[in-house]
């Protein structure tokens, strides 16, 4: 097996392998040259996420979804150029609303110049976006229009909370269908259809994306709780500490609501508190490792990301469907 890309998927198939290697090697050339500008510090900006790395992991489906026609068909690698650097855009944006100060193991664009530079450079990525995808065609701009009128609407949703009567957890399935699925679910089809794969391929390649793209925030929320390091690219616990409440966190509160035992109704408490007192952060984050409610957050992983895999059974056998079998794997075992 070859380690291929920074998400560090595993393929077994060396044309395979050769293929995503130079599909995303392609993809980080124009992600450069789509950040340049005539005005060097909008370059310095732009590039500033860029240039600290990432997993690329939706470039990487756009690659192997294009394994199903013709992966050197020209519009593959732009399409995967377009669905990153709206990836991208949205994190300077998610930064300023999260006053984030760290991403990616570097400081965020609002903590190193201010928060009108990073909404403006979030901006300035759509625009260059915008100006790969018309290139593309206008199905293409119309899927990508769709994708972010759903990723823009689970920001909304997340920002207003779940409604009087909603269940929190199902709200919250929804706003991760929308703020990170359906941006993946783009990569799966931007893939398959720029390559010419058949209608049926691209639908199916669609459910994948939209279901392991869910699966990947899932595992997100795990790694921030369980983890040691600093695989997230985050310190673990930043989400408690800024108060993004995500599964883990639900599903205790769930158990509480439920008739929850003391120890249930005494975390709650810690994690409603002040947690940007240490003490108080890593006692949080200590009861939260221990609690049932992680495993729980882990099952839920677990079965988006099998729904993922159980959708490519229709697609004929070959070592790209192997590859996004695999896939689904290495967002599990992300989740521990």
């Amino acid at each position: 097996m070859t380690v291929v890309g920074p998400f560090g998927l595993s393929v077994r198939d060396h044309a395979l392998e050769t293929d995503v290697q130079a599909g995303l090697a392609a993809v980080e050339e124009g992600l450069i040259e789509a950040t340049k500008s005539g005005v060097p510090f909008i370059t310095e900006a732009a590039q500033h996420l860029v240039r600290a790395g990432g997993k690329r992991f939706r470039p990487l489906l756009v690659m192997l979804a294009a394994q199903f026609g013709d992966p050197h068909a020209p519009g593959v690698v732009p399409s995967a150029v377009v669905v990153e650097l709206t990836h991208l855009a949205t994190l300077y944006h998610d930064d300023v609303m999260d006053e984030a100060n760290v991403r990616r193991g570097v400081p965020s664009a609002n903590a190193r110049w201010d928060n009108s530079v990073a909404v403006l450079t979030g901006d300035f990525l759509f625009a260059r976006a915008s100006h790969i995808l018309a290139d593309l065609g206008p199905e293409a701009v119309r899927i990508q229009a769709e994708a972010f009128e759903r990723l823009v609407t689970g920001q909304i949703l997340e920002t207003a909370g779940p409604q009087e009567g909603d269940d929190p957890i199902a709200h919250y399935l929804d706003v991760i269908a929308g703020k990170t699925g359906s941006l993946i679910a783009v990569a799966g089809r931007f893939g398959a259809m720029m390559s010419g794969a058949d209608e049926n391929v691209v639908d199916i390649l669609t459910q994948y994306g939209e279901r392991i793209g869910t699966a990947f925030q899932l595992a997100d929320d795990v790694l921030d709780i369980a983890s040691d390091s600093h695989e997230s690219g985050k310190t673990p616990g930043t989400d408690l500490r800024e108060g993004i409440v995500t599964l883990p966190v639900l599903r205790l509160r769930a158990r509480a609501a439920r008739g929850g035992s003391p120890e249930d109704l005494a975390l709650c408490a810690l994690l409603d508190g002040d947690l940007t007192d240490d003490a108080r952060h890593a006692e949080a984050l200590a009861g939260l490792r221990a609690h049932p409610a992680l495993e729980e957050a882990r099952r839920d992983t677990i079965r988006y990301a099998d729904e993922a895999r159980n959708a490519l059974a229709p697609l004929p056998d070959c070592a790209a469907k192997e590859a996004l079998s695999y896939l689904c794997d290495s967002v599990v075992h992300r989740a521990g």
